[in-house]
Formats: C-alpha cells, sequence, structure tokens
C-alpha cells in the first residue's frame, strides 16, 4: 500500500513555532492518530501511549471525575478535548471539567466545536516532575486562569494538586486523613494514597463522602437555581 506523504507546508515537528491558526491548519491534516499540542507557540507532539504508565492512571482520573460530574448539575467533564487559550496555546489535557456557563463557567464551545477559554479544572498525566505538564504547560495554565491543575506523576508515585490564588499556583497539601478536596468543586474529594496504590474502592468511597457533604448538596443548589 502506497504512503500518502504530506505536503511540506502541512507538517508538523516538536519544536515547530507558529501561531495558533496556523498550527490548527497544519493539524487538521497530520494523521489522526497524531497527538500535537501549541503552548507558548512551540508545537510539541506526544508519544505513543503506554498501558501502565498513561492508560491505566488515564482511566482511574476519568472514572473519578465522571462519577462527580454525573452527581453534580452544570458541571461537564470532557476527555482529550482540545482547548484554546490565546493566540499562542492549544492543548489537549487528559481531563478537564468545566462549569457551563449558564452556572457562571468561564469557558464555552465554539461553533467548530471546541473548548474556548479555561475550563475550571484540568487533569494531566505525566511522568514526572521533569515533564513539561508541571513547567511549560503549567505557565499556559496559570496565564489563563485554570483554577485547579491536577499532575499524577506516574514514575514518581505522587499527586499535584494546584489552586490558583492571586495569579499563582499553591500546592494543597492533603489532610490528617490523606484527603485533598477541591476549592472550586465542593464534595469532589480525593483520597491520594489510596489512589497512587491502586485502591479505587476507597477513591470512590470518599468521593461519595464528599458528593453526600453539606457542601456538595449547597453547590449543587446554587447550580440549579441559576440555570
Amino acid at each position: 500500500m502506497a504512503t500518502t506523504l504530506l505536503e511540506p507546508h502541512l507538517t508538523l515537528a516538536s519544536g515547530d513555532r507558529f501561531s495558533r491558526a496556523e498550527f490548527e491548519k497544519r493539524y487538521a491534516a497530520m494523521p489522526s492518530n497524531v497527538k500535537c499540542e501549541l503552548i507558548d507557540g512551540v508545537v510539541y507532539m506526544a508519544s505513543p501511549l503506554r498501558y501502565e504508565s498513561h492508560g491505566k492512571p488515564h482511566g482511574k482520573i476519568m472514572g473519578w471525575l465522571l462519577v462527580y460530574a454525573a452527581a453534580t448539575l452544570g458541571v461537564e467533564l470532557a476527555d482529550n478535548a482540545t482547548v484554546r487559550f490565546d493566540l499562542d496555546s492549544e492543548t489537549q489535557p487528559d481531563a478537564l471539567l468545566r462549569l457551563l456557563p449558564a452556572v457562571g463557567g468561564q469557558s464555552r464551545i465554539s461553533a467548530d466545536d471546541y473548548v474556548e477559554g479555561a475550563p475550571e479544572l484540568i487533569a494531566e498525566i505525566a511522568s514526572s516532575s521533569a515533564s513539561y505538564d508541571l513547567h511549560d504547560k503549567q505557565r499556559v495554565y496559570r496565564r489563563n486562569g485554570v483554577q485547579e491543575y491536577l499532575v499524577w506523576r506516574v514514575y514518581d508515585n505522587a499527586l499535584d494538586w494546584f489552586e490558583l490564588q492571586e495569579g499563582r499556583y499553591i500546592a494543597l497539601q492533603p489532610d490528617e486523613v490523606g484527603v485533598i478536596e477541591s476549592r472550586r468543586f465542593p464534595g469532589l474529594r480525593l483520597n491520594v494514597s489510596a489512589l497512587l496504590n491502586d485502591r479505587m474502592s476507597e477513591v470512590l468511597a470518599e468521593l461519595q463522602r464528599g458528593m453526600d457533604s453539606v457542601e456538595h448538596a449547597v453547590f449543587v443548589e446554587e447550580l440549579t437555581k441559576t440555570q
């Protein structure tokens, strides 16, 4: 079978520098199995995703967030959706949680079906603290107002949860029982140790306690009133 070669003016490679408009034109011409991101005008090409270091942890994060979104009217979850941030940055977060515009969300869906603006929460699966998720990409998310940012560093067996405070990301620390709770999404609780040690029943049990809380009930009632 003959291989179809892309025209040189439609290719992308790591390290290329383009505007977002040019990046989108070239990305649209790339094979469908290629994942690229534009961060501060620089192209990043994703490597093939391995099962243990990405597929499994990604599935766990998605399952945790899906349960929360299903119980919280006005909140939407998306997997690997393209997000247009500014004229130099366009990424595909592993997971995002957003409030609908009708309830005060800061992102919207464009006419051509992309997310525009910053989702309230983004989660990424990264290899280690050296990953660009904790450096270049984090800088884009902070600048554009992503309110909470989770990075699961698989090889480090660690999870970072940042909250945007006065223009800076501050790392949230687990409480005395090892749980972190979202500041933006009341009831979204994570037993960090259970997640890192593959005890998903404990992760979901802690999440259920969060969704049974008064704080979550009040949040859902507020969202309902604004729709």
